[in-house]
């Protein structure tokens, strides 16, 4: 079966750095569109970034735009998310979700989901 699993979360100050990334396994990972998604308390589930296959195509909310940076190694089956500037505002739990074909950032798009991973930024 389809595993997804999110590492490098954590506790930073703000504007500190971390890296997030994102194993999947049971799929052919260099055809699948992946992103990464993040939840804070009592909020919707919201894309941060996603990544089509080949890389073609990437989209990042506004809010990252400058800050974070999507990659995937498809060689490894990797996904990571490099993310600096970090604001107290960034602190939720981060998913690594995948989906067969890349149809922007949007959660409902995407199929399989990872845990999560805790990001906490401190003022």
């Amino acid at each position: 079966q389809v595993q997804v699993v999110e590492s490098g979360g954590g506790l930073v100050q703000a504007g500190g750095s971390l890296r997030l990334s994102c194993t999947a396994s049971g799929l052919t990972f260099d055809v699948y569109a992946m992103g990464w998604f993040r939840q804070a308390p009592g909020k919707e589930r919201e894309g941060v970034s996603c990544v089509s296959a080949n890389g073609d195509r990437s989209y990042y909310a506004d809010y990252v735009k400058g800050r974070f940076t999507i990659s995937r190694d498809n060689a490894k089956d990797t996904l990571y998310l490099q993310m600096n500037s970090l604001q107290p505002e960034d602190t939720a739990i981060y998913y690594c979700a995948a989906n067969r074909f890349y149809d922007g950032c949007r959660p409902g798009a995407y199929s399989h989901w990872g845990q999560g991973t805790q990001v906490t930024v401190s003022s």
